[in-house]
């Protein structure tokens, strides 16, 4: 019973680490756009929820690899944060080489397009990301 108890300990300690590392993500990648994340998803900005959804799931999938390789709590928590800082310069790397498209304008116009195509990067870099740091 005692193994049980330290494996629901691990459990709650993991999901709260998420959290942790999940808001943070959110904080970081909202202040990278031009546009108020909050408020455009308020205001029904399909493309502005489809983008931050997918850096949310992207940090999922960076935190699940690190998480799997990870024997310490702070290993884990500094590989996610080094996988925060590893998205926003993708982010920024692609908006540097789509000068005539500028993405969080694009975003904020709710141009799905744009949101689909930075989805699937995000998530695939997220990937090969999660891999790197495994």
């Amino acid at each position: 019973m005692k193994e049980f108890s330290w494996d629901l300990l691990d459990i709650g300690i993991g999901i709260l680490i998420l959290f942790i590392i999940l808001l943070a993500g959110y904080c970081v990648f909202s202040l990278m756009t031009k546009f108020k994340d909050n408020e455009e998803i308020a205001r029904g900005n399909e493309a502005a929820g489809m983008y931050m959804g997918s850096k949310m799931l992207g940090l999922c999938i960076i935190v699940a690899m690190v998480s799997f390789s990870s024997h310490s709590w702070i290993s884990m928590l500094t590989w996610s944060a080094v996988g925060i800082v590893a998205l926003c310069i993708v982010y920024i790397v692609f908006d540097l080489v789509t000068p005539k498209t500028k993405l969080g304008d694009e975003i904020a116009k709710g141009n799905m397009a744009v949101a689909q195509l930075l989805r699937g990067i995000v998530i695939g870099v997220s990937l090969v990301i999660g891999t790197f740091l495994m």
